[in-house]
């Protein structure tokens, strides 16, 4: 009989109060989950750092008066901050009440469970200026029309008078003071909201498919996804005692939920614990789930913790799901033992078993994901050292079944649901693009107007975009009307760059960031579609790109076709070839590109691109297929673009005067002089062409 510790397989002798264990024993992750009883293995374990290896030996009794704790396997300083909270209560309960406008570092970190980080605005000299981020959990993106409305309320009441939209299907809001902290969190847990659980380390917001489809599989997805969402979230109560003075305002569960999270039969569960799935100490790090149908790739499944794949027979009936691990984003700079990461298979399940399979993978990081350097706590770091087989093995031994073999799947497409649709059950939904996910202005004036005047539900998208659902089809006219007037436009009127282009906030709050990414992307957009113009590429044609200002990739920059990922002030590194279906990991092709370089950069490889790519090859494919020392050398090589090779390309400006009268006229419409003239080229010529 064999069990694992630690990541290690190690067999039990035949003295059962005797276990040797190999010098990569690390330890259980903290002395709360020591308690843990498995069925197959009932032991107490204590062991000695001084004198850990070949030789060591534990002593196992099979019921325990009270742990050892003299030694300790080393943990992270949020590990401690765990243990000693109370189950994520102290001491934030305390800080709370004092009159400074901060809180302090164990605090700090226990907020992030509520769904909320402390900030300062980076931008301002002198004494920080305190506020809090909150960020709302909403599986599959779905925001009720009260939640909607309050949450544009509490935007303009105690933010900063904007609301975000993030790339987890979740609002963001910003510059909330500590003082209307409970005023806040209890308005949106009132309005039948949540922020628990949007930050932390435990289970995220669960993506799914934001399009309102009345189809058998989408509806499933969704219904899976509410039911993960369900299944991993805290049951201790320190959520509603902190801001609703303990008052749980809580729809009820379904029963296949309450069964699965209870059921202990093959040792998951924290017997008698409030947290039976998380115990005291929750899991090493974020953890992160989506669900999604085949084909429909808009949730980047593939950057997920686990990603979930419903599995239909020919008629279109769900009958299981694909189950896909390890996926992660984050890495560190300059430290090579850190990576992205995209999820692989780990099978197939029926579809009455995915909560018992779900539940099994998360006990697994649980009881093995690194809890000494959260660097590499990340469930993506574990399965990348154990592989994929061990990583199997431990799952199916808490799942108690076998996975079968992942089914075949068709390829996969990213779907951003923008512009008007069928819904398929006599209503339509519109799919509204967002700069950045970023709600203000005369848009958030729009938007509320219309989601009020016709009570309408909204979805936010994974590509930090909105979704307004079940409208009329005589709603169409005078809401579309609407929206232009308040800026939101088809997407046919806006540049096919902006359209997949994502960016994380950076400055001035986010106190990771190392230089711009929202506040810069306008114009990183614009210089490149000048690039584009420049080596004759066409409007219609567009990368994916994405712009993070620190290398923990929010924006998900290691997917993009041209990733920029901040590593210095106005500084950053250029990753190539992520595809536009999202299944592909980009790599680093260069570090330290000052942002007044880029084109240096930038126009060799379209310039290449246009020239070299095979039939509809996308630029990140062609990155991949020509490889890293070919795209080096053609930025090296560059001097500029060829005599003759800009054949069409005119020379629109010869006096200064008109230049700036034309680039006065663009920057009221957000382009550039060049984008404008070529616009008024363009209509010149086709009006001419109709015979106006």
């Amino acid at each position: 009989m064999t069990t694992s510790f630690g990541g290690a397989n190690t067999a039990i002798p035949k003295d059962p109060k005797l276990l040797r264990v190999p010098t990569s024993f690390n330890g259980l992750q903290s002395a709360s989950n020591s308690l843990l009883l498995s069925k197959r293995l009932h032991v107490y374990h204590s062991f000695s750092a001084s004198t850990a290896g070949p030789n060591s030996i534990i002593r196992a009794v099979s019921a325990p008066v009270k742990p050892d704790t003299s030694v300790q396997p080393k943990r992270s300083k949020v590990e401690i901050f765990k243990e000693h909270s109370n189950f994520i209560r102290y001491p934030l309960n305390e800080e709370l009440l004092t009159e400074a406008s901060n809180i302090n570092e164990a605090a700090t970190q226990l907020i992030k469970f509520h769904g909320s980080y402390q900030q300062y605005n980076r931008d301002e000299r002198g004494a920080k200026s305190y506020s809090f981020m909150l960020r709302t959990k909403n599986p599959c993106g779905k925001v009720s029309n009260k939640l909607y409305l309050v949450m544009d309320d509490l935007a303009d009441q105690f933010g900063i008078g904007t609301l975000r939209l993030t790339t987890r299907q979740t609002f963001q809001l910003h510059g909330v003071l500590k003082k209307d902290l409970k005023t806040v969190m209890s308005s949106i847990i009132r309005s039948m909201g949540s922020t628990l659980g949007a930050c932390g380390d435990l289970n995220r917001n669960v993506l799914a498919p934001a399009a309102p489809f009345a189809r058998k599989d989408y509806l499933f997805a969704q219904k899976t996804a509410e039911d993960i969402a369900a299944l991993l979230t805290p049951q201790s109560g320190f959520y509603y005692d902190m801001w609703v003075d303990g008052e749980k305002i809580l729809s009820a569960e379904p029963p296949e939920v309450v069964k699965a999270r209870n059921d202990n039969s093959h040792g998951t569960n924290f017997p008698d614990s409030a947290e039976p799935i998380y115990g005291t100490q929750f899991l090493p790090r974020k953890f992160k789930v989506a669900v999604t149908v085949p084909t429909d790739n808009s949730v980047d499944i593939f950057t997920n913790d686990i990603g979930v794949v419903v599995v239909s027979d020919s008629d279109g009936k769900p009958q299981g799901y694909n189950i896909y691990v390890g996926g992660g984003m984050g890495r560190t700079h300059r430290l090579e033992s850190t990576f992205p990461r995209l999820a692989e298979p780990l099978g197939y399940v029926p579809k009455e078993d995915i909560l018992y399979a779900v539940k099994a993978i998360v006990v697994t990081q649980r009881e093995n994901g690194r809890r000494d350097d959260r660097k590499y706590s990340r469930m993506k770091y574990l399965i990348s050292s154990w592989g994929i087989e061990k990583f199997r093995t431990v799952v199916e031994q808490y799942y108690g079944k076998k996975f079968e073999p992942c089914r075949e799947l068709p390829e996969w497409e990213f779907k951003s649901y923008l512009g008007w649709h069928e819904q398929g059950d006599g209503g339509l939904f519109c799919g509204l693009h967002v700069d950045s996910g970023r709600v203000k202005g005369t848009m958030k004036t729009t938007l509320r107007e219309i989601i009020e005047k016709y009570n309408l539900n909204v979805r936010i998208t994974p590509n930090q975009n909105i979704i307004l659902c079940d409208i009329r089809q005589a709603w169409k006219r005078p809401i579309t009307t609407a929206l232009a007037q308040g800026g939101l436009l088809q997407p046919r009127y806006v540049d096919p760059l902006n359209l997949t282009a994502m960016a994380c906030p950076a400055f001035p709050l986010c106190p990771l960031a190392i230089t711009e990414a929202e506040r810069g992307i306008p114009n990183i957009l614009k210089r490149v579609r000048a690039v584009f113009e420049k080596v004759g590429l066409k409007y219609n044609e567009s990368v994916v790109i994405r712009v993070t200002g620190c290398p923990n990739g929010c924006a998900r920059p290691y997917m993009a076709e041209l990733g920029l990922v901040g590593d210095g002030p106005n500084s950053y590194q250029i990753w190539l070839g992520g595809n536009p279906n999202q299944t592909s990991l980009a790599k680093l092709f260069k570090d330290k590109v000052k942002l007044h370089d880029l084109e240096n950069v930038l126009e060799p490889l379209f310039y290449n691109w246009k020239r070299k790519r095979l039939s509809k090859e996308s630029f990140g494919d062609f990155t991949i297929r020509t490889g890293t020392e070919k795209l080096q050398e053609m930025v090296d090589k560059w001097e500029g673009i060829p005599l003759g090779a800009s054949r069409y390309n005119l020379k629109l400006f010869a006096d200064k005067e008109t230049y700036e009268a034309m680039d006065a006229l663009a920057r009221l419409q957000d382009k550039s002089a060049h984008q404008l003239a070529m616009e008024v080229i363009r209509n010149y010529v086709a009006s001419q062409q109709s015979g106006k």
